[in-house]
């Protein structure tokens, strides 16, 4: 009874803990997604749950650490035009079929092999090619 009280409790506050840690909204990322899941790990299976969660809460494959600033660089040099999107962009967001350029991420970047970026309102974006789907907004 008392896990299921605590579950339910970290359930309702780690989308508000992301939100606090990313001041423009909760976008995603691999460090509020980490942070997030270590959270949930943690109230529900202690220090172990804390890791497991925090692994688990990160963006498999995406850009992280020092390679963010670099990356958003590289897009830059690559004058990637931008897609104009109407709705908000964030992860899990599923891009059109049309008019979106996707390109291949540089391997120094240590991204999942397969995905690949493109630019949506000015916001380099990873993206899972076969579902269209956003799997990382880079910040």
């Amino acid at each position: 009874m008392l896990k299921t009280i605590i579950l339910a409790a970290a359930i309702t506050l780690v989308p508000a803990m992301g939100i606090a840690q990313n001041p423009q909204g909760a976008r995603g990322g691999a460090t509020g997604g980490a942070a997030a899941g270590a959270a949930a790990g943690a109230v529900v299976g202690g220090p172990v749950g804390a890791v497991a969660g925090g692994v688990g809460g990160a963006v498999v494959g995406g850009i992280v650490g020092d390679n963010t600033p670099r990356f958003k660089e590289y897009v830059v040099e690559q004058r990637v035009p931008s897609y104009s999107y109407r709705q908000e962009l964030r992860v899990g967001t599923v891009l059109p079929q049309r008019g979106v350029t996707y390109r291949t991420v540089p391997a120094e970047y240590g991204v999942r092999k397969g995905y690949r970026y493109t630019v949506v309102n000015d916001q380099p974006v990873l993206v899972e090619p076969r579902t269209r789907r956003v799997i990382q907004v880079i910040e």
